[in-house]
């Protein structure tokens, strides 16, 4: 539906997360992180002398995963989506060109005539 004064219309799935949500989410990520890191400097504790290897590898993570939570928790909010793909165009109504017109009426002539 057009709408007066040519004001283009959006639509609303095409909005940004609100501030709260995103938040929110990154708060629930940085927290999982840090769940993760310490079961796994729990592990590395545990396989100390059984499986040193492992212990190693889960010791490492655990030491680098606070840089990574805090690295992803700081990011910030996602990029606004792009208008094209929000933007709704308003219908336009297709014209007969003068070409198409004159086209029209050659074919309406009989064969012999001009």
């Amino acid at each position: 539906m057009p709408k007066r004064g040519g004001t283009e219309v959006f639509r609303i799935t095409g909005a940004r997360q609100g501030l709260a949500d995103d938040v929110r989410g990154r708060q629930r990520r940085y927290v999982i992180s840090m769940t993760v890191r310490t079961l796994s400097v729990i592990a590395a504790a545990v396989l100390w002398n059984v499986e040193r290897h492992v212990a190693i590898v889960a010791l490492a993570l655990g030491g680098l995963l606070p840089y990574i939570a805090v690295v992803i928790a700081n990011a910030g909010r996602e990029s606004a989506p792009s208008l094209p793909s929000t933007f709704v165009p308003t219908p336009t109504r297709p014209e007969l060109g003068a070409a198409e017109a004159e086209d029209d009426a050659d074919a309406d002539r009989p064969q012999g005539r001009k």
